[in-house]
């Protein structure tokens, strides 16, 4: 099973590579429209700042290849910012010019990404950003990222940004934290996870391990 794992310069790709080559898949590190497209799986990782990122992907003219893999049916993995960048907008808006109240994403998906509101969050005493373990609500129970992990396994997070997405019938699962947000979507051939399966134990190789043996 040969893997594309989108270069952009804003992923996590050392451990996401590591993570994909332990279950037996051929990786291919690549910002090349040619080598992702003859890959039958898309990973789209992402850590660091939504502007920045969505600069990148214009940078390396990777926009129309995103789109053009996921029409095309090619199941496609956004982890952490990769999954945020899939939806319409975000107001984390560091790096961009001032005054700026969101940055547009790729709208392959349809949802905002929005800041943990830290009132609430302080009311509780936890922090911005959530990072470590937290559990996760599967709402799709015919879900094919979480085929054979229980309701509440743990998995681990790195974010300040939330989703609220638009389609309810595309969220695989929910989280807590402070407040209930959506920590994972699957549309068809797209898939979404707000934490990190590549850092999340035998959980989350189950779900990386899950994605690459995915099938209609």
């Amino acid at each position: 099973m040969k893997v594309g794992l989108i270069d952009y310069e804003a992923g996590n790709t050392n451990s996401v590579s590591k993570a994909l080559k332990y279950l037996g898949a051929d990786v291919c590190l690549s910002n090349n429209p040619v080598d992702l497209k003859n890959c039958d799986r898309i990973v789209f990782p992402g850590v660091g700042a939504f502007y920045d990122a969505m600069c990148k992907l214009e940078k390396y003219g990777l926009i129309s290849v995103i789109n053009e893999l996921v029409k095309s049916g090619v199941p496609f993995l956004g982890i952490c910012l990769g999954m945020q960048l899939l939806f319409d907008e975000s107001t984390e808006t560091i790096g961009a010019a001032e005054g700026t109240k969101s940055i547009k994403g790729l709208s392959i998906l349809h949802g905002s990404i929005e800041k943990f509101d830290e009132k609430i969050l302080s009311g509780e005493d936890l922090k911005i950003p959530q990072i470590g373990w937290n559990s996760i609500d599967i709402l799709k129970k015919d879900s094919k990222l979480y085929r054979g992990i229980d309701d509440g396994a743990y998995v681990y997070f790195v974010h300040s940004y939330h989703l609220k997405c638009k389609d309810r019938s595309d969220v695989a699962s929910t989280t807590v934290y402070g407040t209930t947000f959506d920590s994972s979507v699957e549309h068809d051939n797209v898939f979404g996870c707000q934490f990190h399966p590549e850092k999340s134990g035998e959980i989350g190789l189950k779900i990386l391990s899950n994605f690459i043996n995915y099938a209609d």
